[in-house]
C-alpha cells in the first residue's frame, strides 16, 4: 500500500501575551522553543519519519511519527498521522489514545471522548501494557500504561466540558490499573476536583487518604504537591502567591485557581484563570482548562 506524502507545516508565530483564547477549537501557537530543543525535536522527527518511510504500514512507525510530531506542537500534523495509523489498524487501542490525545491539545474535546472511549472499548478485558515515553523522565522508568493514558485522557476531556459526573466512570476505570505513587497522584487530583465540583466532599476526602508526603513520585510532583494542599499538610501559597510576579507552573496554578472556585471565591479563581492564560504553558492540561473555566464563567 503505498503511503501519502505527510504535511511539513511548520508552528505559527507566538501568540501576544495576555491575548484572548482562539475560537474554533484551535489552540495558541506555540513560542518557538529553545535552539537546542527545537534541533533535537528535528532531529526526533526525522529518525521517526525514515523508520515509518521504510514500513509505512508499521504501527509502531505511525506511532512515533505521531508522537514526535506532536511534540513539536503541530497538532494537525499529528492527528493527520494517526489518522492514517486507525486506517491501517482499526483495532489497535494505540491510535486511538494517541490521537484522542491530541484532539485535546486542539481544545475538540468531543472529538477526544469518541476516541477514547473506543479505545477503551478495545482494551476492556486485555492484559495492559507499559507505554514507552517519548520524553522519559531523569530515572529512565516508564510510570504510565496504555489503559492508564486511555482512561486518564478520556476522564480529562469530560472534565474539560464540565461534565464532572461522565469525568467519575473513567476516573475509577484509572483507578483499576494504577501501579505507582505517580500514576496514584495523577488520577487522584483530577478525581478529587471532579467531585468538589459535584459537591460531594466526602467522597472526594476518601480519594486524598492514600496520598501522603513519603510517597515516591517522579513525575508528577506537581500533582502530588497540589494533593498535599487539599489535605491541609501545604499552604496554598506556598505553591502559588497570587501577590507574585509570575504564576505557578501551569498545572500547579491550575489546582490552586479551582480550590478557591469550589471554595467559595470565585473572583479570585477567575483572575487567578486570567493569570494562567498570560503565561505560555499553552500545551498544558492547566492552560487548557483555564480557558474551559474562562469559558464558563462567562469571563
Amino acid at each position: 500500500m503505498a503511503s501519502r506524502s505527510l504535511p511539513h507545516r511548520p508552528p505559527a508565530p507566538p501568540r501576544e501575551a495576555g491575548a484572548p483564547p482562539p475560537r474554533g477549537g484551535e489552540p495558541p501557537p506555540p513560542a518557538p522553543p529553545p535552539a537546542d530543543v527545537a534541533a533535537r525535536q528535528a532531529e526526533d522527527v526525522d529518525a521517526a519519519r525514515a523508520d515509518y518511510e521504510s514500513d509505512p504500514d508499521d504501527a509502531n512507525a505511525i506511532i512515533w511519527l505521531g508522537r514526535r510530531i506532536g511534540y513539536t506542537g503541530r497538532y494537525r500534523d499529528a492527528i493527520e498521522v494517526f489518522s492514517e495509523g486507525i486506517r491501517k489498524h482499526p483495532g489497535d487501542a494505540r491510535m486511538y489514545r494517541h490521537r484522542g490525545h491530541r484532539w485535546i491539545s486542539v481544545r475538540e474535546f468531543d472529538r477526544a471522548i469518541e476516541d477514547l472511549s473506543h479505545a477503551a472499548a478495545l482494551v476492556q478485558g486485555e492484559p495492559d501494557e507499559v507505554e514507552p515515553d517519548g520524553q522519559p523522565n531523569e530515572r529512565g522508568i516508564p510510570t504510565s500504561t496504555l489503559q492508564s493514558n486511555i482512561h486518564y485522557h478520556l476522564a480529562l476531556a469530560h472534565y474539560l466540558k464540565g461534565d464532572f459526573e461522565a469525568a467519575l466512570r473513567p476516573y475509577q476505570d484509572y483507578q483499576a490499573v494504577t501501579t505507582n505513587p505517580d500514576q496514584l497522584v495523577a488520577i487522584s487530583h483530577w478525581w478529587y476536583m471532579a467531585l468538589r465540583r459535584l459537591g460531594r466532599d466526602e467522597e472526594a476526602a476518601t480519594v486524598l487518604e492514600p496520598v501522603t508526603a513519603e510517597l515516591d513520585v517522579i513525575e508528577n510532583t506537581s500533582y502530588h504537591q497540589l494533593l498535599l494542599m487539599y489535605k491541609g499538610e501545604i499552604e496554598p501559597d506556598e505553591l502559588w502567591d497570587p501577590a507574585s510576579e509570575d504564576p505557578a507552573g501551569v498545572a500547579t496554578a491550575y489546582g490552586v485557581a479551582t480550590w478557591h472556585l469550589y471554595n467559595g471565591r470565585a473572583e479570585q479563581a477567575e483572575e487567578m484563570f486570567h493569570r494562567i492564560l498570560e503565561g505560555s504553558g499553552w500545551a498544558g492540561f492547566g492552560y487548557i482548562a483555564a480557558e474551559a473555566e474562562i469559558a464558563r464563567l462567562g469571563g
